[in-house]
């Protein structure tokens, strides 16, 4: 394998970045693959894109990107003002699962965390998702907290 690149996705990436959320058990009925990418999906990276605690980073490998992850970081005044780095939304190209990239976007976005002062790293995953909950804890990942979502509208 060349060597995988990281960075911060742009616009241009968007359709890539969306077919890789829609190709997946759980994100084929709530992702929008149709192309050119729904004007909610623009919005929100233009937004994630200005934000200084935001990143949405994809993988290169090839100049085909493989993989992509939404890494954030926040602030917080519990934990005596540790700074957290979060992160969601993490996919491989199906042609590209099993070849450890999952691996190395974890370990660049740890790094990137530390880099960037964090105390920890956090994410969240669907209870469904028993194969991604085994990876987590292979990397070192415990389970430490109960989360809950409410839905608020689209």
């Amino acid at each position: 394998m060349t060597e995988l690149k990281f960075r911060a996705a742009k616009i241009e990436d968007l359709a890539a970045i969306v077919a890789m959320l829609a190709d997946d058990v759980l994100g084929k009925d709530r992702e929008d693959s149709s192309t050119p990418p729904n004007p909610r999906y623009v919005s929100a990276l233009q937004a994630i894109i200005a934000d200084p605690n935001q990143m949405q980073v994809v993988a290169e490998l090839n100049g085909e990107l493989v993989g992509t992850m939404q890494l954030s970081f926040i602030p917080g005044i519990a934990r005596m003002g540790a700074w957290r780095g979060q992160i969601e939304g993490v996919r491989t190209s199906a042609g590209h699962r099993g070849a450890g990239i999952g691996q190395m976007m974890f370990e660049w976005a740890i790094e990137e965390s530390r880099r960037r002062g964090c105390s920890f790293v956090q994410l969240t995953t669907d209870k469904d998702r028993p194969d991604a909950h085994r990876f987590y804890e292979k990397l070192g990942f415990v389970t430490t907290h109960l989360g809950y979502k409410l839905k608020l509208g689209a």
